[in-house]
């Protein structure tokens, strides 16, 4: 990975001030997606597939709308109004991960890359996009499919991601605070701790001091594998696999943006220079949009990445 993003380190080390977070660490692997031309060889968001040229290309069998506004990189197009579509739809790659690369990945048997697709469109009851999941081992694909389907139906540009390269940075984080006792989100919020344990943090903080843990402390925001939920939209939601009733573990967060003036604090110090307070295109360089604004989070099985994965919008 030629590629290099490095996260400044957390302003307060939480853990000293609060040591019963200690053993709720989780490493993550931030993949800070920058526009590129990745190869299929490659890791990347929206970029070619390393995919076999005698594999089926998958396709979203549900029923689509299918709107004006579709991507002319895939030669489609459609009238003023909504069109109701009965077939099936090419999915898009939204993102490809080697082992190499995002060694938290644990992929079953000698796999060694995770592939991750979408159908382009939101489909109810949740109204969010259909996602698959292929584990394979790269070694064995020796003759690549050149040029796979494109969809007929998108729902909205923001699930075409642009083509990134990426530059995956392990970090530690920590529960969102809706995923704590209510004891401890108690005294996160007692200013009166962070000032007896010497943080050092900003007097401005001091109304909503746990409002700065959930944002400069606990949860790295944009695209990353592993690591705590985002909750937000919803209370924390316990996820078990249809098979064998394990508790599901996050896998990888799709998101729609990189940061915002919230928690710019974990702005990449390669980014600094380039991108202002107020945010522009630098801080979704995927350009995906989830739900408009939101975050998709892929679930799997920790007992076997082979069984249903599910996925939660946040």
């Amino acid at each position: 990975m030629k590629v290099i993003r490095t996260t400044p380190p957390r302003p307060v080390d939480v853990t000293a001030v609060f040591p019963r977070l200690a053993p709720l660490a989780r490493p993550a692997i931030r993949l800070h997606p920058r526009p590129g031309s990745p190869s299929p060889h490659d890791s990347s968001v929206g970029g070619p597939l390393l995919w076999p040229a005698d594999e089926p290309w998958p396709h979203c069998d549900e029923s689509h709308n299918q709107a004006n506004d579709l991507y002319e990189a895939y030669g489609v197009h459609a009238g003023e109004d909504y069109e109701w579509h009965d077939g099936p739809n090419p999915m898009v790659p939204v993102a490809q991960l080697y082992v190499r690369d995002v060694p938290l990945l644990r992929p079953p048997g000698q796999a060694d890359l995770l592939q991750v697709l979408w159908c382009p469109f939101e489909h109810e009851p949740d109204y969010k996009p259909p996602t698959a999941l292929f584990w394979r081992s790269a070694a064995e694909v020796t003759d690549i499919l050149p040029a796979p389907p494109g969809p007929f139906a998108v729902e909205y540009d923001g699930y075409i991601p642009r083509p990134c390269v990426l530059a995956p940075e392990q970090i530690t984080e920590y529960p969102n605070p809706m995923d704590l006792r209510e004891e401890l989100r108690q005294e996160l919020g007692d200013w009166s701790r962070w000032q007896a344990a010497g943080s050092g943090v900003d007097s401005s903080w001091a109304p909503y001091p746990d409002s700065f843990y959930g944002s400069q402390l606990s949860l790295a925001p944009g695209w990353k594998v592993g690591g705590w939920p985002p909750w937000g939209l919803t209370d924390p939601v316990a996820r078990f696999c249809a098979t064998c009733d394990a508790g599901m573990v996050p896998l990888l967060t799709i998101a729609s943006s990189e940061w915002n003036s919230s928690n710019y604090g974990w702005v990449p110090y390669e980014d600094q220079s380039i991108t202002p307070l107020n945010g522009n295109i630098e801080s979704n360089p995927p350009r995906v949009q989830i739900s408009r604004s939101n975050n998709l989070q892929l679930y799997v099985c920790p007992e076997s990445p082979e069984h249903p994965h599910t996925n939660l919008i946040q």
